[in-house]
C-alpha cells in the first residue's frame, strides 16, 4: 500500500525558470529619509549616517536602517522595491541575521534581482548557496506610519524549487492595496535545506526564523510595527508556515498566519523516517557525516545528484516519506514541538489564521498523469493501490468517489474527475478543514475558504483541463492574491480587489471580514463555514466531516503513525 502522495510528482512543483517582470519606469517616494550614495553615506554607523546624508527625494530612494541604508527602486505602482541579503549561512550550519545591510547575490544594484537557492531543472548561474534573500515591496502610502504590518510569503515547490522571483510573486500591487509591507522570502531547499549530513534537523524552517528576525529589526525604518508581522504561503510554503505554528519558541514572532493550499494530509517526518533518508543521502555523498573537509569539497551538482536519488527512492525506503514530498519539516521535538495533526492533542492556541485550498487542488496531477480518459478498472486500481484495505473498500461505498456507469451511448468512460475530487479532498480540502476545527477548539480563530474562481498560473497551461471554464487549479490563487493576473476578466479583477481587501483587513486586525464583502465566518469547534470566493454562498462539507475524513478514512499521516 502506498499513499496518494504516491501520486503527486514533481508535475506540481513551481517551475523555477519564471521570473516576475521589473517595471522600468521609476517615481519618486515621499516622506521617507532618502539618502545619496554619497560617502558619508556609505560609513557603516547608522547614527552618522542619519545625521551626516542629507535628505532628497530620488528615483533610487534610500531608507535609513539599523543595518545600514536601504536603496530601493521605485515604480508607478506606487510601492518601492528592495532587495536585501536577510542571513548567512555556511553549508549544512544554522543561519543568523547579517550585521549589515547588503544586496544579495545576484543583485549588484537596487534593481538586481537575487539568485535562487540551489534547485534541480535551473542553470547553474542561475542559483547560488548564498541565497538567503528577500525582496520588500513598500508603499508609499506608509511612510511616516509606525504601525503598519508586513505580510512575510513563503514561495511553494514542494521544498525543492521556486523562488523569490517566481511567477506572480512581485508584491507591489498587494502592498499598495493592503497598506502594507510585503516580504517575499527564499529560504534553503531540498538535501541543502533539510538533510544535513551530522542530522541537524530543520535547517531550511530556521532561515524562515531568522528572516522574521530581520524583518522585526528593519521594519519600523519602513514604517512598520515588528510586532504586525503575517506569514503567508503558498503549497509547501504552507505547509512551513505550518511548521512554524507548531514552533512554541517562534511564536512571538508574528501575530497571525495565511496557509493556502496546504497538502496536510502528508503530516511533518517523524525523526526516525529522517533518520531513514539522511541515511540514505549520506550513502550518495560518500562524505563521513562529520567530515567537513569532504562536505564543503561537495560541488552543488553532487549534492542535487544525490538529493534527486533521495527523492526517486524515499518511497520505498519509507512509505511514509511518500513520493511527493519526501524532504519536508521533521518533528524534531527541538523546533517543532507538535504534528498540528489528529495523532496528538492540540497546544492552546490563540493566532487567527486563514487557510484557503482551490477547487481542483488535485487536478494538476491527475489530468497530468492519464492525459486520456480512464475507465472504472483503471480508477478502481489507482484507488486500491494508493489507499489499500480498508479504505479502498470504504472509498468506493462512497457515491462521491465511486466512477461513473460506461455511457449508453458509446461515449468514453472517464473516472478522472472522481480520482480529483478524491485527491483533492484527502491530501488538501478535508485535510485542511479537520486543521481548522482543531485549531478553532485549541482556541484560535481559522477562517476557511476555498477558491471557485483563478487565473491559470504560468506552466498549469500546459494541461488542458487546468485551462477549462470553472476549473481552478493548485497554483491559481497565487496570482488573484498578489494582483499579478495578466489581463484579468471582470470577474478575476473583482476577485482581486475583494481578497486584498480581505487580506488588508487581517493585516490590521485578525479578521478578514471588509465593508462589502460577505461576512466569513470563523469556524467552531464542529463545524466548518467555508466561503467561497469567486462565487457566492459557502461550499458545501461533502465528505469533509468530522466522522468521514480522519475517522472512517484516516489520513496518511494516521495510517503511518507520523
Amino acid at each position: 500500500m502506498v499513499a496518494f502522495a504516491l501520486l503527486v510528482s514533481a508535475l506540481v512543483l513551481v517551475s523555477s525558470s519564471w521570473a516576475f517582470p521589473v517595471g522600468t519606469q521609476r517615481s519618486p517616494l515621499q516622506n521617507l529619509p532618502f539618502v545619496p550614495t554619497g560617502l558619508f553615506c556609505n560609513i557603516p554607523f547608522p547614527l552618522i549616517q542619519e545625521a551626516l546624508c542629507p535628505r532628497q527625494t530620488t528615483s533610487s530612494p534610500v531608507v535609513m536602517t539599523p543595518l545600514g541604508p536601504a536603496q530601493g527602486a521605485a515604480d508607478t505602482t506606487g510601492a518601492t522595491r528592495f532587495v536585501v541579503r536577510y542571513g548567512n549561512a555556511d553549508r549544512w550550519q544554522e543561519s543568523t541575521v547579517v550585521s549589515s545591510w547588503e544586496f544579495p547575490t545576484g543583485a549588484s544594484n537596487a534593481s538586481g534581482l537575487p539568485l535562487m537557492c540551489p534547485q534541480l531543472n535551473a542553470d547553474d548561474s542561475t542559483f547560488s548557496e548564498d541565497c538567503l534573500a528577500m525582496i520588500l515591496y513598500v508603499p508609499t502610502s506608509i511612510m511616516g506610519m509606525v504601525d503598519a504590518p508586513t505580510l512575510m510569503w513563503l514561495h511553494g515547490g514542494s521544498f525543492l524549487t521556486g523562488s523569490a522571483t517566481g511567477p506572480g510573486l512581485d508584491g507591489s500591487a498587494l502592498a499598495a492595496a493592503t497598506n502594507s509591507i510585503v516580504a517575499v522570502v527564499q529560504y534553503r531547499l531540498g538535501a541543502l535545506g533539510f538533510m544535513a549530513p551530522d542530522g541537524t534537523t530543520n535547517l531550511a524552517v530556521k532561515d524562515v526564523v531568522t528572516a522574521l528576525s530581520f524583518l522585526q529589526k528593519i521594519a519600523p525604518s519602513f514604517g512598520g510595527d515588528a510586532s504586525k508581522i503575517t506569514l503567508a504561503g503558498q503549497s509547501s510554503g504552507a505547509n512551513m508556515i505550518r511548521a512554524i505554528l507548531a514552533a512554541p519558541s517562534v511564536s512571538s514572532m508574528f501575530q497571525s498566519a495565511i496557509l493556502q493550499s496546504d497538502p496536510m494530509d502528508y503530516g511533518f517526518l517523524n525523526t526516525t523516517t529522517q533518520g531513514t533518508l539522511l541515511n540514505y543521502f549520506n550513502s550518495q555523498i560518500s562524505c563521513g557525516s562529520s567530515d567537513s573537509t569532504c562536505l564543503a569539497s561537495l560541488s552543488v551538482d553532487d549534492i542535487l545528484n544525490a538529493q534527486q536519488n533521495l527523492t526517486n527512492n524515499a518511497a520505498s525506503l519509507d512509505p511514509a516519506a511518500g513520493s511527493a514530498e519526501p524532504i519536508r519539516p521533521v518533528r524534531d521535538n527541538e523546533l517543532i514541538m507538535n504534528p498540528l495533526d489528529l495523532t496528538a492533542p492540540f497546544p492552546t492556541m490563540s493566532k487567527p489564521i486563514l487557510v484557503t485550498t482551490v477547487l481542483d487542488e488535485a487536478a494538476l496531477t491527475i489530468y497530468s498523469i492519464f492525459s486520456d480518459p480512464i475507465g472504472q478498472s483503471t480508477y478502481d486500481a489507482v484507488v486500491s493501490e494508493t489507499f489499500g484495505q480498508p479504505r479502498t473498500q470504504r472509498l468506493l461505498s462512497n457515491t462521491l468517489y465511486t466512477a461513473p456507469p460506461t455511457p449508453n451511448d458509446g461515449a468514453v468512460q472517464d473516472a478522472r474527475p472522481q480520482l480529483q475530487v478524491l485527491g483533492t479532498d484527502q491530501v488538501w480540502r478535508c485535510a485542511t478543514w479537520t486543521f481548522a476545527r482543531n485549531w478553532a477548539q485549541s482556541g484560535g480563530s481559522a477562517y476557511v475558504g476555498v477558491y471557485t474562481l483563478g487565473a491559470t498560473y504560468p506552466g498549469n497551461s500546459d494541461v488542458a483541463y487546468c485551462t477549462q471554464a470553472g476549473v481552478v487549479c493548485h497554483q491559481d490563487d497565487i496570482e488573484i492574491v498578489f494582483g499579478t493576473v495578466p489581463s484579468p476578466t471582470a470577474a478575476q479583477a473583482a476577485l482581486v480587489t475583494e481578497m486584498q481587501a480581505r487580506y488588508s483587513a487581517f493585516l490590521h486586525s485578525g479578521d478578514p471580514n471588509a465593508a462589502g464583502y460577505p461576512t466569513w465566518v470563523p469556524t467552531s469547534g464542529s463545524n466548518v463555514t467555508a466561503l467561497q470566493f469567486g462565487s457566492a454562498g459557502e461550499y458545501a462539507a461533502g465528505a469533509c466531516t468530522v466522522d468521514y475524513w480522519g475517522d472512517y478514512i484516516e489520513y496518511d499521516y494516521q495510517v503511518y503513525d507520523i
